[in-house]
Formats: structure tokens, sequence, C-alpha cells
């Protein structure tokens, strides 16, 4: 019986709700890896340090704060410990470097934005970081601190993106943000979005007001009323006056502003309006003059508005848009400098103040930095922030993820590499537009089906569209991320969600509609639209789209779907027929944003409402047992700031459930009754979709790309009487023998971005209730007989004082912890090394990871046991291990190798003398072969440990 199978019959018997919540410290040993990829994502907020110009801040939408010191070429992650990671501003002090001010909430107006709760400052560098309020602002659009007083700063709040509120407007405070005043505000439908200082002077200061709202429903642009305007003060913020002699009012909106420091009086606004484009200031600001109507430099004024100066030439002028554009007349004409087809879009730009040919620019791709004015620009290849919508999973082994990223296209990547670490080498576009859902073939891995839809051929590269429509067309309504997946019972099934649900069941080559309409008809326009709703060209008569497709596991018949406006329908009868099973709570435009049907029952079933586009931050998951008749609202221990976006049932254990917020993952173990987080080691960042792929939970991020939870069979472990242990051992998930790094070449630089492999061994997790004294952990053979040994007694040996290469190669000795808590042990299937007299580390080299060789001979596959001893009390598990899949190696070759390596380190043993060096050393080199792949060893191998033998019995 298969392991997965003795889950299953276990599981079923265990009750689907009721049981009581666990305690973190549980399953606190649990480490979620990144995997990448390493492809930026949307980025707004940027920041270089006048005086050191090698040191960069940049912050990802959703991937926090991150920090280079050597010209973008590594970044690392500064922010990671917070309970935000959506950045939409950052600051750093002119006059003290180590002050830095960070202001959550994307800082825009667009359809897929996280919001934050305010700002944060730090005054070591960004070693540590303190909230400092605006909690309700949930959008920071900018930060300036006054050049000479780092205490002293203005705040841009744009409030919330799908409401009115009171806490925006612009925001000081000269305490260093342990107060603030509100200085400018028009109405609670009006956000502040751009400051500037006057270069000469900072007791004056611009602010730009933006009015302007997301409708509950997708579209193009924001919506926007009057309110919007340029201002001015000249006394420190205390008054403000309106800069409007020049500048357009029809349809106008946001606007980006940049002063010459050179000459202060020189003025540039990027304005969005009917007339738009670029104007320029002689006198300050007190009177204006288009100099440029380009589209291409002001178009889409509410996704771009960055305007920036030369600091020592007032003519010279960059200008953010899909690409990165520069003017030498000022303004008149543009030259793009950066970007590229499809659009790049740039957000952000910083100068160095004190060498202009020093440029940093924040885009959707990432962050990108020029040292010489624009000719070259450093990668952004290098900063795992992608921003994907959905996560899915194929059957390979080792099984791929998938997803659509913003503003990139789509990637399929590798849950494990065959060279160590998870690099450029082990991912790939497969054909999907940036939003999509992706869907691998169940029958066929190689077929990659996505978008609306797209089907690629992975070994030929082919993308071929096979989707319903080939124009677009008022017969099917479409928003940008549309689901798609295949049936769980019937592999050729593919679903596809229009305002109709349709299905193909040949590739694509046909499509069948399975349903009418099943979008609301007519709906009040939602309250929180408020004064914006004059403004909507349709005039509340928007019609949805299905959002979520659920089809049943247990049933072909059965199909769940919800809609972005707010509907559950349900048919159980292959789609001949649909019932409205809506809980009645979902008001219009409650985005069912993930249902997931039960692998248990048809009757039930899960749903996630995101309710941010009603200005709803509260989590809303919704549970049935019986086709939708009645639904529960399941959301105890969830925080009132996390809306949800996913929600899924693992397939193993019944009650178990796994939840993505806008900023961690949370489990319930009891079918959603209490949820408690799981997010251990991920830095907090919107989860936007999860998947389960055997016995691993797999999150995609909407800005910190895919994270893997390996080895989730202690959550289905867990239990009262485990709680209640002193100490537990728990069942090891079955171990695959496969190769550490099959690369044969030189290692990758450490500067080479790395997702992590999952660990090459044996995962082995204890639980300990009271700290212990000693702890052992051992490994048998089915026989009893012992196979490796670790104890917290024993310390490992120092570090080789004349190693040859830095210690950062080195992967570190594993010591069974003694502390109270979970903790995870990994057994590299390894036998004890041998008596060698020459230790080296191999060219398969990984960062940090890099094991002493040479290693014991490699377990074969079968059956053990495990053995965990806490101060003398003693507790068992047993442990398979199975051979890689993909070798094909029979039992008895692996077995002959094992033997003959076993026979080689008995004579390592056995030639320790400083005489026997050669010979000791020979043996070493034979082991190596023996052990370099999964096979029988060789005849001359066979042969050279022959003589080797004879070697020894003659004392040679």
């Amino acid at each position: 019986m298969s392991r997965a199978l003795r889950w299953l019959l276990a599981a079923m018997l265990l009750p689907a709700a009721g049981a009581q919540p666990f305690s973190p410290e549980l399953y606190s040993g649990l480490r979620w890896r990144m995997i990448g990829p390493f492809r930026g994502g949307r980025t707004v907020a940027a920041s270089g340090v006048s005086g050191q110009p090698n040191v960069f801040y940049a912050a990802a939408n959703n991937g926090g704060v991150w920090k280079s010191d050597d010209y973008g070429h590594v970044w690392r992650p500064i922010f990671d410990d917070q309970p935000t990671g959506s950045i939409g501003a950052l600051a750093v002090a002119p006059s003290d470097s180590r002050i830095i001010y960070v202001g959550s909430g994307e800082g825009l107006q667009r359809p897929d934005l996280s919001v934050g709760d305010g700002i944060y400052k730090s005054t070591d560098g960004g070693e540590t970081w303190r909230h400092l309020g605006l909690r309700d602002a949930q959008q920071i659009a900018a930060i300036i601190i006054d050049p000479h007083d780092p205490q002293r700063l203005f705040v841009a709040a744009l409030g919330h993106p799908y409401g009115a509120n009171a806490e925006r407007g612009v925001f000081r405070s000269t305490d260093g943000g342990e107060s603030w005043q509100k200085v400018l505000f028009k109405d609670e439908n009006t956000g502040a979005v751009d400051l500037a200082f006057d270069p000469a002077n900072a007791r004056t200061v611009y602010a730009v007001l933006w009015a302007a709202r997301q409708a509950p429903w997708e579209i193009s642009a924001s919506f926007q009323v009057a309110g919007s305007g340029l201002y001015k003060s000249t006394d420190g913020g205390d008054t403000w006056q309106p800069l409007t002699t020049g500048l357009p009012s029809e349809g106008l909106g946001r606007i980006g502003i940049g002063i010459a420091p050179s000459d202060p009086r020189r003025m540039y606004a990027l304005v969005d309006a009917k007339e738009g484009g670029l104007f320029r200031s002689e006198d300050a600001g007190a009177s204006w003059q288009r100099v440029n109507h380009e589209e291409r430099i002001w178009g889409r004024g509410s996704d771009f508005a960055c305007v920036r100066v030369d600091p020592k030439d007032k003519d010279v002028v960059y200008v953010a848009n899909t690409s990165t554009y520069r003017s030498l007349d000022g303004g008149h004409s543009f030259t793009a400098i950066k970007g590229a087809p499809g659009g790049d879009d740039y957000h952000t730009i910083w100068i160095n103040p004190d060498d202009p040919s020093i440029i940093l620019l924040a885009s959707d791709q990432g962050a990108t930095i020029s040292v010489n004015g624009g000719e070259t620009w450093s990668s952004w290849y290098n900063q795992p922030t992608a921003q994907f919508y959905h996560v899915i999973t194929d059957n390979r082994f080792p099984y791929w993820v998938y997803g659509g990223q913003q503003e990139s296209g789509s990637i399929g990547i590798a849950s494990r590499s065959d060279f160590g670490e998870i690099t450029f080498r082990d991912w790939h576009a497969v054909g999907v537009e940036e939003y999509g859902y992706v869907a691998p073939d169940p029958l066929d891995p190689n077929l990659i089906y996505g978008g609306k839809v797209t089907r690629m051929n992975q070994t030929t590269g082919e993308v071929r569209e096979v989707g319903p429509a080939v124009l677009r067309s008022p017969k099917y309504r479409f928003v940008r991320t549309t689901p798609l997946v295949f049936s769980p019972v019937d592999p050729h099934a593919l679903y596809l969600g229009a305002q109709m649900l349709l299905r193909t069941t040949n590739g694509g080559e046909t499509w069948e509609a399975l349903s009418g309409d099943l979008t609301r008809a007519s709906y009040e326009v939602p309250a929180n639209l408020g004064v914006f709703t004059a403004t909507d060209p349709e005039k509340g008569k928007h019609r949805g789209v299905i959002y979520t497709i659920a089809p049943s596991p247990k049933d072909g018949g059965v199909i769940w779907v919800g809609t972005d406006d707010g509907l559950i329908q349900l048919t159980r009868d292959g789609g001949k027929t649909w019932t409205d099973v809506t809980p009645p709570a979902l008001t219009p435009w409650s985005k069912v944003s993930v249902m997931d049907a039960s692998h248990f029952d048809a009757a039930t079933a899960y749903a996630a409402i995101n309710r941010i586009r009603l200005d709803d931050l509260r989590p809303h998951i919704w549970r049935t047992h019986n086709f939708g008749k009645s639904w529960q609202e399941i959301t105890r221990g969830l925080p009132d700031n996390a809306p949800i976006n996913s929600v899924r049932e693992d397939p193993v254990r019944r009650g178990l459930l796994f939840a993505g917020s806008e900023r961690a993952v949370y489990v319930s173990f009891n079918d959603g009754d209490d949820w408690q987080p799981l997010r251990l080691n991920m830095p907090a960042t919107s989860i936007r979709d999860l998947t389960i792929h055997e016995d691993d939970l797999v999150a995609g991020t909407h800005g910190r790309s895919f994270w893997i939870l390996d080895d989730i069979s202690p959550l289905r472990e867990m239990s009262a009487e485990i709680a209640g242990a002193e100490a537990h051992l728990f069942r090891p998930q079955t171990a695959t023998r496969i190769a550490w790094n099959q690369n044969t070449d030189t290692p990758l630089p450490p500067e080479v971005p790395a997702g992590q492999n999952p660990p090459d061994g044996a995962v082995l997790y204890y639980y300990l209730k009271q700290p212990a004294t000693t702890v052992t952990l051992e490994i048998l053979d089915a026989a009893g007989k012992l196979v490796r040994r670790y104890s917290s007694a024993v310390q490992p040996a120092a570090a080789d004082p004349e190693l040859p290469v830095p210690t950062y190669w080195i992967r570190p000795p594993q010591v069974p912890p003694v502390a109270a808590g979970m903790h995870r042990f990994v057994w590299d299937l390894h036998y004890p090394p041998p008596d060698a007299q020459h230790h080296e580390y191999p060219i398969s080299a990984i960062f940090h990871d890099t094991p002493r060789e040479p290693r014991g001979p490699v377990a074969v596959p079968g059956t053990y046991s495990v053995k965990l001893t806490v101060d003398g009390r003693a507790l068992t598990q047993p442990l398979t291990l199975r051979m890689d899949p993909r070798v094909k190696t029979s039992a008895a070759n692996l077995q002959r190798q094992f033997d003959l390596a076993m026979e080689v380190t008995d004579l390592m043993s056995r030639a320790k003398s400083p005489e026997q060096a050669r010979l000791n050393s020979d043996l070493a080199r034979v082991l190596e072969v023996i052990e370099g792949a999964d096979a029988a060893p060789t005849q001359q191998a066979v042969a050279t440990v022959a003589e080797l033998r004879e070697r020894l019995r003659a004392g040679k």
C-alpha cells in the first residue's frame, strides 16, 4: 500500500471539523523555499544615496525593500520581517543616510494593487524598522525629507483606492514621524500623489493632489473627478496655493513634477488631461507653457508621471513612461534611452546629485542602474520579485511550477534542479499572456495551455492560438485573468471562463458553451464608488465574468463557478442545468477569487471572496457541505486586514485547509473553523494562489516569485496526542535518492541569483515540548543495523584553517537541536564518511551548500527506520527510500554498487598510516568513480578495487 493511500485512509477517519487549533510551535520547523524566477516585478519606490554612489534601495510593490551596495549587481532584502511587502515610496535622508523612510501601499491606481499599512522608519540603514502610523492611508505615494533635517518630512497619502477616507492628502512631521499634521487636504476622495522641495529652500514645498478611484469592476484606467491639481507652499507647508496658470483643467488627472536643482525656477510638469503633455515653468510654477504634447511622453498618465531634471543642466530632462526618455533641449524633443518592444513601463527616475551619469530606474521589470549616462544598464534578472496571478504544477519528476507573470509574460520553472540550485538554466517562458492561468496538459506535460487560449509545444517551442475568439468580439466577455483549468476527472476536458463556461475536448480545435451568461444581469452600483459613479461611461451597467472554475474531483458532472460580480453557480449534470447557489451575504462585485471543490465529497466546496474592490479589507472564506444550499463564513483567526485570494483543500487529510491572503499563508486543521499563520520564514507578500503537489504546498506570490513548503506531512499527521506529547518524531515522507548536483563544470559564482533546491536527503522532523539535554538521531536498515548516527553531544570538527577556498562555499555541519519546538534535520542518505587522509570540495559547488568529499556510500532504496532518543527516551518511525524515478538501474545493480563502495570504505579504514597516503588517495578516487552515477560498477572499477586490495595486503 502506498504512503499516500495510507494517509488517505487514515485521513478519512479523522473528523472534518471540531478539532482544536494547534500551537504553531508544533510546526515551526517547516520551511518555505524560494525557487524563483529571478525576473523582476513592478517596482515604483527607489532611491540612491548621495555621497555613496554604489548604494541603492528599491522596493517592489509586493516584494518589500531591497538594498544593493555594488551598483545593482546583487540585491538583498532588508524588510522581510515586517508585516507588509507592499511598498509605494522610499526616501533616504540626505543629511544622514542611515535614516530611511518607507511608505507602504503601491501608491498607484490600478486593478491588481495591494494596499499597505502606513509609514516605516529605519535609523540604521535598514537593519531594523519601526512603524510610524498613517495606517488608514493605505497607499503612500511619495515621501520627501528635508535636506538638512532628517526629522522633518512630508508624506503624500493617496488614500483608499476603492473608497473614500479621511486619512489622505499631504502630511508633515517635524519629529521624525512620531506625530503627523495633515497640512493639505481637499476632501475624502482626493489624495496626494507627488511632492518636491525647492532645491534651494526647503521651506518651499510643491504637492500634487489627485482625485481618482478604482472601480469595483475591471477597467482600463481609474475614474477621475474634479479636484486634482498642483499646489505650492512657501511657509513650510502651513498654507498652500494652487498653481493653475497655463495648466489644463479639462479632464485633469495625475501630475508629476520635476525641479531643476541648478535653477529652481525651472520646473517641469507631466500632466494627464484632455490637452495633456509636458509643461514647463520659468518662474517657479507661477505660469506654465506646454512644450511637448507627444502621447508617448505623457500617455497613460494614471500609470506614469515621473519627470526628473539633470542636477547640473536644467535643459536635460528625463521622463518615465513605457520607455524612459531623455530631452537635451528643455523638453521640446525626446529620445528613448531605455525600453523595449512591449513596454518595460518605467515609474521612477533617480539621478545622482553629484554625478548625473549615475541613474536609477524603477520599472515594471524591476530596478536597473546605469553608471555611464544610460549607455548600459544593470540587469533586473537578479530580483526575485515576480508577480504571479495563479500557480499550477505538472506531473513530471521533478515537477515544474507555472504561472503568468505580470508585465513579463509567463514562466515554467523546475521545482528541483539537477544542478544543485535553481537558476536561469531551469526556467523558460511557456507562451502565456502575463495575466493568464497556465494549464499543463495532464496527459502530456509537454503541452502547455494558458491565457485565452494559447497552446505551447515545449519540445519545438511553437505557440499556437487556440482560443474560442480570434478577434475581440462582444460574443465573449473576458477580463485580464481568465480561468482555464482541466477537469480532474476527464483529462481531455479543458474549461475556460468568459461570461459563460466554455469547454474544449480536442485541444482547442473547437469549443462548446456549457452555459448561458452566469453573471449578474443587473445590480445596484456599489456605494464605495461614490461621487465617481457619474464618470462611469457604462452608468452602472458593466457586466461581470466567470473568475474561477472548480470542477469536482469526485463527480465529473459537478462544476462550481464564481464570478467577479459576486455570484456562485453550480451544475450537477455537466452544464445542462445551472443553479445560483450564491450566499445571500455576497453583495454585487464581491469577487469570487478562487473556488476549490472537495476531494472527499461532491457536495463540499470552498470559496475565497476578495472584496478589496468594495473597499473591504476583511477576510472572507465560505464553505458549503450541501451543494450550496447553505453556507458558513469561516474566518476565525484571520486578521482583519487580510483579504483572501485563494483557498485550497488538502487532498489527503480531510479538514486541512490552506488560505492565501494579501499578506501571508494560513492553515486550518478543522475545516476552516479556525485559522492560524503558516508564514514561517516567508516574507510578507500577496499570496495570489496556492496549489498542492503530492506532499508540497506551492505558493504563487504577487511580488516574491514562487515559494514551496516542502513536505506538509507533519501538518497531515497533527493530532491532540502529538500536541500533548513531551517529544514526537513525525513519520518521514518517502525520501528520493537523487543526485545532489550533476554539474561537472566550474560552479556559478555566488553572485549569480539562485533559488533553493529541496534538501537532498530524507527530511526528519521532531518536536520537543521542553528543552532536552541530549538528542540523538539514528538511521537503521531493514535488519536493524546502524547506518548513521547523529548526536547533539558530538560537536562538529572545526573548519580547516588551511582551506584553499572561501568558506562561503561550505555546507554547514548539522547537529540535532535540543531547544523546545519543532526541528528539521536532513539525513543526506549517505553512510558515515570513510577514513580519508585528504579531503576536498567538488567543482560542482553550491554557495553555502557544498559537502566535503569523500562522503560515505549512498544508501540503496528500501526500508529503513529512524530512531529519535531524547534524554534516554526512544521514538521510532519507518522510512522508505525510493530511487529517482528517471533512473532505470535495477535493484540488483544498485546493490552491487553499494557493496563495492562499502568494501572501498573498509579498505580506506585500514590504510590510514602516513605511508599509505597514496593508497588511501587512490581508494578515495575509486570511491568517487563508483559513486559517480546510479549504476553498477564497471569491470574496470571492480578490477581496480581488487588491485588496491592486493596493494593493501602487500603493504604497498
